[in-house]
């Protein structure tokens, strides 16, 4: 099919064509081998092995007035001591902040202090900038200087910019190459979310495409490793350098399937593990010191606003839910699934996310979340069966936000989902057991990174068939791109042929525009 191009930003520097549009705009993309010249500092000179900028360089949450600047030093970034190399001592990071990426135009510096007791990291909170801008950064540590990375601020309160935003999930390093996020960069966004997944738990396989390193991660020096060995992918710190990212987990950054303070697997020391994966995210991730972790605690969910276009309302469906229903999997005949006081969310989360659709002035409101939202039924026949880990499994929690998108201030509802490994795309219902019921708003289901291989191209007729309020389904490799407008929605599902081998192209195998004010896939 013919693609529409790309809203870019209208101002495109140099590094802007380097670290994104590449294809929008003609140039040749970047190799993973040029990363380190496409974002170093010109005149830096050779990079030595002490290098404490390993990991890269990250930026996180924008507001209209500033973002998140995070690195976490590192010069052995995937030592089995969790240390990542460093001293225990507290070491001074000096930052900057420039208007071009030759630094010429620096608006702001200043020191942070990175500590041994958070792993070395650094997030430092920028206020004062301007609204809707474009700025460089980096950061000076040990003799040495970090690459650059760019990052943009949100546009002011009442602005109705257009938003090019790009998210993805499920990235397992030893299942494929994450060229996906190369080509998220290369996409040109203002804004990336990742909705889940960053990393996987588990230890080596002997089918993986790329070596895991550690055992299956449990304690606090595990999941730094683990964070560590992802984070020294080129692919994955070229879209981390490339724009701001807004970031909440699933259940793989602790262990698979858990829920609340129930592991997936019997576990008597889940709790540890909890309280030693939830620092390390952490520490790992651009996120804001409301998000510093007290002790099995960590307060992710949190709404970030693009101007009057779009509220990211960013949901934590795992810290607070009830444990999965009728034994988790995939059930059929769960009575339990039905329970009214049965929740995803918690009842706080439920009641700050029905407030904000009650106060929400802006044109979309846009749920970032990790499990599939509307009802799936995946067992064709008579028959039917669900996921309890899924909003299948908190059916009263999932009808009453539905019930909210409509009866709300909520203009335009939308749920942006991970975790499947597939692409979905589907009309959201207020009655999902009446095919005719209206829809109240739409899901876009991202599929993977890596996770499950490179995929095939079968089609799912049967589960189509069963339900449908799904319009699409795609089993291959990528992330979904998306055109906020005052007007309409675009949306396109972005996919590869191959993670197994590197640097695969993109294309688009689906494209849906949804128009202001109707809740309606309409096929591009």
């Amino acid at each position: 099919m013919t693609e529409s191009p790309v809203p870019l930003p209208s101002r495109i520097s140099r590094r802007a064509v380097l670290l994104g549009g590449a294809a929008a705009l003609g140039a040749t993309a970047l190799g993973g081998s040029a990363l380190a010249n496409a974002l170093s500092l010109p005149g830096a000179g050779a990079r030595r092995l002490a290098d404490p900028f390993t990991l890269g360089v990250a930026s996180g949450d924008p507001l209209p007035d500033g973002v998140v600047l995070w690195t976490r030093l590192a010069p052995k970034p995937t030592a089995d001591d969790g240390l990542g190399g460093m001293p225990d001592k507290v070491v001074p990071v000096q930052w900057e902040v420039a208007e071009d990426e030759q630094f010429s135009k620096v608006v702001q510096s200043g020191e942070a202090q990175a500590a041994p007791e958070l792993g070395h990291s650094v997030h430092v909170e920028l206020e004062g900038l301007r609204p809707g801008a474009e700025y460089f950064y980096r950061f000076r540590a040990e003799g040495e200087i970090s690459p650059v990375g760019r990052t943009r601020t949100a546009p002011a309160p009442d602005a109705l910019d257009e938003l090019t935003m790009c998210f993805a999930s499920c990235a397992h390093y030893g299942e494929g190459y994450f060229t996906a996020y190369r080509r998220i960069a290369e996409d040109n966004p203002h804004l990336v979310l990742h909705l889940g997944d960053y990393q996987y738990e588990y230890a080596a396989k002997d089918e993986d495409v790329r070596e895991v390193l550690g055992p299956e991660t449990r304690t606090l020096a595990n999941y730094r490793q683990r964070h560590g060995q992802y984070k020294t992918d080129p692919d994955l710190q070229l879209a981390h350098a490339t724009a701001p990212w807004v970031v909440v987990w699933d259940d793989h950054e602790v262990e698979n399937n858990w829920a609340d303070e129930v592991p997936g697997k019997p576990d008597d020391d889940f709790l540890d593990r909890r309280k030693a994966a939830f620092q390390a995210y952490y520490e790992n991730m651009p996120l804001r010191s409301t998000a510093k972790p007290s002790g099995i605690d960590l307060q992710l969910y949190r709404r970030v606003q693009w101007g009057s276009l779009v509220n990211f309302h960013m949901l934590d469906t795992r810290q607070y839910r009830d444990d999965q229903a009728c034994g988790d999997g995939t059930q059929s005949g769960c009575d339990e699934r039905e329970d009214p006081k049965r929740s995803i969310t918690g009842a706080e989360q439920e009641e700050w996310l029905l407030e904000g659709f009650r106060q929400t002035t802006a044109r979309w409101d846009v749920l970032g979340q990790q499990v599939f939202f509307s009802k799936l039924d995946r067992t064709p026949g008579a028959e039917e069966g669900y996921s309890m880990d899924a909003w299948d499994g908190y059916v009263a929690n999932r009808d009453r936000i539905a019930d909210a998108m409509a009866d709300s201030a909520v203009r335009n509802g939308v749920v942006l989902t991970g975790d499947v490994h597939r692409h979905w795309a589907a009309e959201i219902k207020r009655t999902h057991d009446e095919p005719d019921s209206p829809a109240v708003g739409t899901e876009f289901v991202t599929t993977s990174v890596t996770s499950g291989g490179d995929g095939n191209d079968g089609g799912n007729e049967d589960v189509l068939e069963e339900n449908p309020h799904v319009k699409f389904y795609a089993n291959r490799r990528g992330y979904v791109r998306t055109a906020f407008t005052a007007g309409e929605l675009r949306v396109d599902y972005r996919v590869l042929a191959k993670v197994s081998e590197e640097d695969a192209p993109a294309k688009t195998a689906k494209s849906f525009v949804v128009e202001d004010g109707k809740p309606v896939l309409n096929p591009v």
